[in-house]
């Protein structure tokens, strides 16, 4: 374990000034650096610690702001919010380039040793950054299989990893479908796990408020999916040392 050096950063993106968490692991070295994209409810104390969590392995992460600084509670409201920006792959671009930018700039960072790990709504961002043809050196995704405009993941230059729980309704076997279909015909290196019996954002602590339904933690999951990001970036970003 590393001491971690931790700050909030601002930033302009999408109209809104974003609030983000960076960790910074032990030392004055340059770093690979890891982009950690939240859900669709915003940036909390969940997303932060996997920030953290990742500095303590040496990495520099960013976990970056979708929603200005909100985290919704209310899961209709949170909708109303996400989905016309799902809808938008510019946009979620813009959001995307916005936050890799604050991460560049970070002295700690290594420029050319750059991945993205995102958790829905955080998940598409990484995706559509990837489908942008920026220079990445994974991309991972938890629960955000989604396809983006044809012919666009031709464009992506790393590895790909994507998990899903069995059992999520909002990701069904349809979309899987679709999502691999388009990995495969663009050439990409590419993974899926399924997650046995596993509802939507099964990787997330439950919260004290409503959710949609077809939502649910499961703890051994979600200790397996960490697992698996942190091996895709032990094999695609190593920490030298």
């Amino acid at each position: 374990m590393t001491t971690v050096t931790t700050r909030t950063v601002e930033y302009p993106a999408d109209g809104l000034t974003m609030i983000g968490h960076l960790a910074l692991p032990a030392g004055a070295d340059r770093r690979p650096a890891v982009l950690v994209g939240p859900e669709g409810i915003g940036l909390n104390d969940f997303q932060r610690r996997r920030a953290d969590a990742l500095a303590e392995l040496g990495y520099v992460a960013l976990a970056f702001d979708i929603n200005g600084g909100r985290w919704f509670t209310d899961p209709e409201e949170m909708l109303a919010h996400v989905m016309p920006l799902l809808a938008d792959p510019d946009r979620i671009r813009d959001i995307g380039h916005a936050a890799l930018k604050v991460l560049r700039a970070e002295p700690r960072t290594d420029p050319d040793r750059i991945a993205a790990v995102g958790y829905g709504t955080g998940g598409a961002i990484a995706l559509e950054l990837g489908r942008d043809g920026v220079d990445l050196r994974a991309i991972g995704t938890v629960n955000a299989l989604l396809t983006g405009r044809p012919g666009e993941a031709a464009r992506i230059r790393c590895p790909v990893w994507a998990g899903v729980g069995s059992q999520d309704p909002i990701m069904p076997p349809a979309q899987r479908e679709a999502f691999t279909a388009e990995m495969q015909a663009a050439g990409v290196d590419w993974r899926l796990v399924v997650y046995g019996g596993a509802l939507h954002a099964f990787h997330h602590p439950p919260v004290e408020h409503a959710v949609r339904p077809g939502v649910g933690y499961h703890p051994l999951h979600a200790q397996r999916a960490w697992r698996d990001v942190v091996n895709l970036l032990a094999e695609c970003l190593p920490v030298a040392g």
